[in-house]
């Protein structure tokens, strides 16, 4: 049964299906989302409305966040880029068709963009109101939208072999999704805003390199006795096991702005998974400093300008960074079959620029913010999805 607030609706995803052929990888993409009033553009609180009207399509898959206006959607288990594809269109659509329902628009935007968020409202959810007493005035700009993608990989040695080659490239896919450059009406100066704004918490950024199932244990244990967490499902760091299905999660993107990113991250999520389980290299342990400067200057600059090597802490072009990924995982997307897509895909984000690109160049045609909105509203309903 799916899990309900007090209220009796819906709020949290219980999959129950994350199973595969053997050795294999399936995916699966969590992506949250901004409700705006349909006429005014203004924040609007039908979080509640939007879910449980979707429900009917998605069942639990769509899921109420901490604050009213905001709403969640998963997609279901995927072993194929197609089937991905598919299911993260069919969520983004009725979820858009909900909030249109109830007179509001589905917003994939990364943190608000118009007028500041209103006195927090958080959903009646005995975990929000741990969190809201836990976190106090952090809560008041808890307000950013992020996307999680899933492998489906429960084995702790093979997840800890995983997170530490992921850690590495963490900087790289957070440039790649990029999709919060404005906030408040106007232009942060920062790919990412919601990068920054998310840093302040206790145990969020990038996984510390562990060096066995015991070390991720005795950490967790840590941070929750020493009272930064209370509960390990609030442990936030990028990479963790995840808490209600057995897959590894990684959290460190944006919400992107297209379907065609979302699955391009997954993808390459899962070629990093499967390059570090299948590949004879041992992971870099760079250094939480090198990782956390680095992160900073991905938030910063996205794929426009430079990024740090986390490895050597130089400065580099974000998309040679980008390349060099691809160049590692390419073992790994040729074997799932995947390789001419993903080059496809990244060409084309070069090309026509992620969420903050293009929502900077909507505001700069005319000024008006209602421009940029009308581009996020777009993609988000996937009304536009090439499927390169």
């Amino acid at each position: 049964m799916p899990a309900r607030d007090d209220a009796g609706r819906v709020v949290g995803v219980q999959l129950e299906s994350w199973s595969a052929a053997p050795g294999a990888l399936t995916m699966g993409v969590e992506e949250e989302y901004l409700l705006l009033e349909a006429d005014s553009g203004r924040i609007a609180p039908f979080g509640h409305e939007v879910a449980d009207d979707a429900a009917a399509l998605l069942g639990p898959r769509a899921q109420t966040e901490y604050q009213s206006y905001q709403v969640e959607g998963a997609t279901e288990v995927c072993g194929s880029s197609a089937e991905l594809r598919a299911s993260i269109t069919a969520m983004r659509r009725a979820l858009a068709a909900a909030a249109e329902r109830a007179g509001a628009r589905l917003m994939a935007v990364a943190v608000p963009l118009a007028d500041p968020a209103p006195p927090h409202r958080p959903t009646p959810n005995p975990r929000y109101r741990l969190l809201h007493d836990t976190y106090r005035e952090l809560l008041e700009e808890q307000t950013q939208c992020g996307c999680h993608v899933h492998i489906g990989l429960d084995d702790p040695a093979a997840a800890v072999r995983v997170s530490n080659h992921l850690r590495l490239w963490l900087p790289s896919l957070l440039a790649l999704t990029a999709n919060s450059p404005i906030y408040r009406g106007r232009d942060t100066g920062y790919a990412s805003w919601r990068a920054i704004l998310w840093s302040r918490w206790p145990v969020v950024g990038p996984t510390p390199y562990l060096e066995s199932p015991e070390h991720w244990t005795a950490l967790r244990d840590a941070v929750i006795e020493g009272g930064a967490v209370p509960e390990e499902r609030m442990l936030y760091w990028d990479i963790r096991p995840s808490t209600h299905v057995p897959t590894l999660e990684i959290r460190t993107c944006d919400v992107p702005l297209t379907v065609d990113e979302s699955v391009l991250t997954a993808l390459l999520v899962r070629a990093i998974a499967t390059q570090a389980l299948n590949g004879h290299d041992e992971a870099v342990a760079v250094p939480q400093e090198l990782l956390r400067a680095a992160y900073w200057r991905a938030a910063r600059d996205g794929l426009e300008g430079y990024g740090m090597d986390p490895a050597t802490g130089r400065l580099m072009p974000a998309t040679d960074l980008l390349a060099r990924l691809l160049a590692w995982v390419t073992p790994a997307l040729v074997r799932d079959g995947v390789a001419d897509q993903v080059e496809a895909m990244v060409k084309a984000v070069r090309v026509e620029g992620n969420g903050a690109v293009r929502q900077r160049a909507a505001l700069a045609r005319r000024g008006r913010l209602e421009d940029v909105i009308d581009l996020i509203e777009r993609h988000s309903a996937a009304r536009e999805t090439p499927g390169i």
